[in-house]
């Protein structure tokens, strides 16, 4: 996976990672209830003392949420596009997946999910290059560096996939892949973008021309970074989670079908 370190703050969090290294809470009790009005109110204002402490300890960090998790005495961190988990005081921070025994769920996964989830319907797919396989029932967008080697392996894993419509936003890295952006115009600007984008994966060979067509680059940019989009590949999916990374194709069907799933509910629920 192509990361994209865009801030200060996000710096700071990846060099406390690799100090920390996989850290993981591994709690041994199922979820508590909701709390009262009273008690929510209380740790509301345990929040914005954990948000502060955590801003004056690591320096440049912007931290968007604080909220008490149901599991001993952790607080839930949320910042940029990362959750981590601290005490009351600060006294540790735990970079890692926490997950409920009892349900065996990754909810550090599902908690992502849900903050980041967008809405596939409001994608402004006409800038991504469109590729139908089999009827195009099912949707997938996927943002993708020409030059990324993830992304090389994501294009192999989908060979297996049938019955889906791909919308591939060209999102290069230039602090990774310099020349990444002149092969994403150059696919871009051939007649057929789908036949361009696979010979390149499965030959390197890219298109004769200039790459100087209109192109969608800074578009895709700029919707990248209001997504948060910060490694390729970076998946969407139809009922709008976002997951990073090259998934294997079992791995693929699997969300590619659970997201349709959950797409026709969103869509049931607000008739």
């Amino acid at each position: 996976m192509s990361f994209q370190l865009t801030s200060d703050s996000r710096l700071t969090w990846a060099a406390l990672a690799l100090a920390l290294g996989a850290s993981f809470a591994i709690p041994t009790h199922g979820a508590a209830q909701e709390p009262s009005s009273d008690k929510a109110a209380a740790l509301s204002k345990e929040g914005a003392q954990v948000k502060k402490l955590l801003e004056q300890k690591f320096d440049g960090v912007s931290v968007r949420s604080v909220v008490k998790s149901p599991y001993g005495a952790l607080y839930e961190v949320m910042f940029d596009d990362q959750i981590v988990y601290t005490d009351a005081r600060v006294s540790f921070v735990i970079v890692g997946n926490l997950f409920d025994t009892a349900t065996k769920k990754n909810m550090t996964d599902a908690k992502m999910r849900e903050l980041t989830r967008v809405a596939f319907d409001t994608l402004p797919l006409d800038l991504a290059i469109k590729k139908v396989k089999g009827n195009g029932s099912r949707r997938l967008a996927i943002f993708s560096d020409a030059d990324c080697p993830f992304c090389a392996r994501l294009e192999n894993e989908l060979k297996s996939i049938d019955n889906v419509t791909i919308y591939t936003f060209l999102y290069p890295i230039d602090q990774l892949h310099p020349d990444s952006a002149r092969k994403s115009k150059m696919i871009w600007c051939a007649p057929d973008k789908v036949k361009a984008w696979d010979a390149f994966f499965a030959s390197g060979t890219l298109p004769q021309n200039s790459g100087d067509c209109d192109n969608p680059l800074t578009a895709t940019h700029e919707l990248g970074q209001k997504m948060r989009v910060s490694a390729t590949p970076t998946l969407v999916f139809a009922d709008g989670s976002v997951i990073p990374g090259a998934l294997p194709a079992q791995r693929l069907e699997a969300e590619i079908a659970q997201g349709e799933v959950q797409a026709a509910k969103i869509a049931a629920a607000k008739k």
